[in-house]
């Protein structure tokens, strides 16, 4: 997998801005072979006040992106020509890895909701990103396995 420079550049300063709660976003092919990032508000916090056994974490250690910015970012990648290449989410003051609950959200029905799409996590200390992972869907392996992720 490859990301063009700006899109690193967004999904980076997006981790940045946020931190010391948790971004999450979506990265997508244009026609022009560019790629777009569309952030997705984190509504965790909201969700945990309005019901924390059903949402237990905060922001800090998770995320609920906004229905609405997630439609949105899913319309831009079913536009002619457009095409979804990954979602994105940070963790911050942790490693760059998909954890337990991450795959959990990626398959809420056991499989993957978008198989095709890889999952980037950006790993953030102190507004800094210091590591970056993607995960692909495998067949085989029933769950993510990391893959190579570039930049430029």
């Amino acid at each position: 997998m490859r990301l063009d420079e700006r899109a690193w550049t967004e999904m980076t300063s997006h981790a940045a801005e946020t931190y010391p709660d948790e971004c999450c976003g979506v990265v997508v092919a244009r026609p022009d072979g560019a790629q777009s990032v569309i952030r997705v508000r984190n509504v965790q916090d909201e969700m945990h006040v309005r019901d924390p056994d059903r949402y237990p974490r905060r922001a800090r250690t998770a995320y609920t992106g906004h229905p609405e910015d997630l439609k949105r970012a899913l319309d831009a990648a079913e536009a002619p020509g457009c095409g979804l290449v990954a979602f994105y989410h940070s963790h911050p003051d942790h490693a760059a890895y998909f954890s337990d609950e991450d795959v959990r959200q990626a398959t809420p029905f056991g499989e993957p909701s978008y198989p095709e799409a890889l999952q980037i996590v950006l790993s953030v200390y102190d507004r800094e990103v210091r590591d970056a992972k993607a995960f692909a869907w495998s067949v085989a392996d029933e769950t993510y396995v990391e893959t190579p992720l570039q930049r430029g």
